[in-house]
């Protein structure tokens, strides 16, 4: 491939990821895109891949890094983010006042626009520069559609990458209980809950029906999310005064993760034997390909 390994080192200090990350695009990242890449021969539209796991797990390192592989490889790739398809602090601040308080924070499903990510699926099918939308967190709304990047399609890959890509809902005899104090103090008859589960059963599970290929990073378990969510906060604070303003300290963090916590644990023990590519990683977030073995979609 021409450059030899000249743009892994560029990748690395756009992405802010240390030297030992080289591993993992030798190791998982290069045989993947080795691989999505045999999937696309031949194909009428674009591939779909997924791409979960839990927060902090390396979800958008991955998918950068496949980008810039397959990119390499003359494929035509669009990268979704579910972060990038928040509804509007407005629309959540509703929702906030018409269900539950807990749906003004952003994250868990009923929080995203899935029409909109439906629609951008459509797009990005056809020969058409698309508006690829980016959300700004310091703002707690989406950038003006001026500055959203453009994509000329038709894509042959569109990463779909997301906490909570591929999950499904769980069943109602799971939701009677809560699984931690933030459920018992402030959801205590399950309406939150319930309320995303639906979501998660009707809208999620249209956009989640058009991957082809569903990766998920697996965590070797939810206690170690904390951690790493801590991570990027304390990663965000080296970014200058207005990045630090918006980190959460630790203790905001183990409050906030337990937002995702129930999906995520449902998700650590369902998802395994429903995903085509396992990726386990280590509590220092090292990677190794697990299974399945490259099912073909």
């Amino acid at each position: 491939m021409p450059g030899g390994d000249d743009w892994i080192a560029a990748f690395l200090r756009e992405e802010g990821l240390p030297s030992v990350y080289r591993a993992s695009i030798s190791a998982v990242a290069e045989p993947l895109a080795q691989r999505l890449q045999a999937f696309c021969a031949g194909r009428r539209g674009p591939l779909v891949v997924g791409m979960c796991g839990a927060q902090g797990s390396g979800k958008s390192s991955l998918t950068a890094a496949l980008r810039r592989l397959m990119a390499r490889r003359g494929l035509r790739v669009a990268v979704i983010s579910l972060d990038d398809l928040y509804l509007t602090h407005d629309q959540r601040a509703a929702l906030a006042r018409d269900v539950h308080p807990l749906l003004a924070v952003r994250g868990p499903p009923g929080t995203h626009d899935i029409g909109a990510g439906l629609a951008l699926m459509d797009d990005l099918a056809q020969p058409l520069e698309v508006a690829l939308p980016r959300f700004d967190k310091g703002t707690d709304d989406p950038r003006p559609t001026a500055l959203w990047p453009r994509f000329l399609g038709p894509a042959h890959i569109i990463l779909l990458e997301g906490w909570c890509v591929g999950a499904q809902a769980q069943p109602e005899a799971q939701l009677v209980q809560a699984v931690n104090s933030l459920e018992a103090d402030q959801d205590p008859n399950g309406v939150w809950r319930r309320y995303v589960n639906d979501a998660l059963a009707g809208p999620y599970q249209t956009l989640f029906g058009q991957i082809d290929y569903l990766i998920l990073l697996r965590a070797p378990g939810f206690e170690v999310v904390a951690d790493w969510r801590e991570e990027q906060e304390s990663k965000l604070r080296t970014l200058g005064p207005v990045h630090a303003a918006r980190a959460m300290s630790a203790d905001q963090v183990r409050s906030f993760v337990q937002l995702y916590e129930r999906l995520t644990r449902h998700m650590l023990d369902t998802l395994p034997e429903r995903a085509d590519l396992l990726i386990e990683l280590g509590p220092d977030r090292t990677m190794r390909l697990a299974g399945p073995t490259w099912r073909v979609p």
